[in-house]
């Protein structure tokens, strides 16, 4: 498959699960439609612009108009189904979907334009956290990124593990599908065992 063809996929695929994740905690936080929709919107581009942005490229949305179709139907889909419950398991998962999609792409996005392995291996980190840090500071909840789980760690490590299959030529396919599997075990595995980075001044 060509490179490219794939980071836009993946692209849209991680716009769409960020936008629901960050219109489902909007809506919780009782926000009205126009912050649902920002914050649908901040936590599902944000990532991909900075990446971008580092890169000296212009903004994935700016490129591709069609990523706000993700964030359109996932405000839809949010206002469509009015749920009582906080979010749970389901958003969770989405979260971690999410999270693989985006460290893939923005390694990928970051190869593409000739980024040296270290440099790719942390544009993904980058491109796959910021939207979801951003979403929560404007919520005024407590950001997962720096003191819960470790969300920061899985997707470094899938970036991580995505990059060295492309110097070590591995098939596309199963770079991409080892790197996500990575993400989504770490994450999964913190949630269920509560692992957590070493806090300053922890006993």
């Amino acid at each position: 498959m060509d490179l490219d063809l794939l980071v836009n996929i993946l692209d849209l695929a991680g716009t769409f699960a960020f936008a629901l994740v960050g219109a489902r905690i909007a809506s919780d936080k009782g926000l009205d439609y126009g912050g649902i929709a920002f914050i649908a919107a901040t936590a599902s581009l944000a990532g991909g612009t900075l990446r971008n942005l580092l890169l000296g490229e212009r903004p994935p949305w700016v490129l591709h108009g069609w990523l706000f179709v993700g964030v359109l139907l996932a405000v839809v889909i949010t206002l469509g189904i009015k749920r009582n419950k906080p979010v749970g398991r389901f958003v969770l998962t989405l979260d971690t979907i999410g999270l693989a999609v985006c460290s893939v792409s923005g390694a990928q996005f970051a190869l593409t334009q000739g980024a040296p392995f270290a440099a790719a291996v942390v544009l993904g980190l980058i491109g796959a956290v910021t939207g979801g840090l951003l979403r929560d500071v404007l919520c005024q909840v407590e950001p997962v990124l720096l003191h819960r789980e470790t969300i920061g760690t899985s997707c470094l490590a899938g970036s991580l593990v995505y990059v060295s299959c492309h110097y070590f030529s591995v098939n596309e396919i199963i770079s991409v599908i080892l790197a996500s599997i990575c993400v989504i075990l770490v994450r999964e595995l913190s949630i269920k065992y509560d692992w957590h980075l070493p806090k300053a001044g922890a006993k």
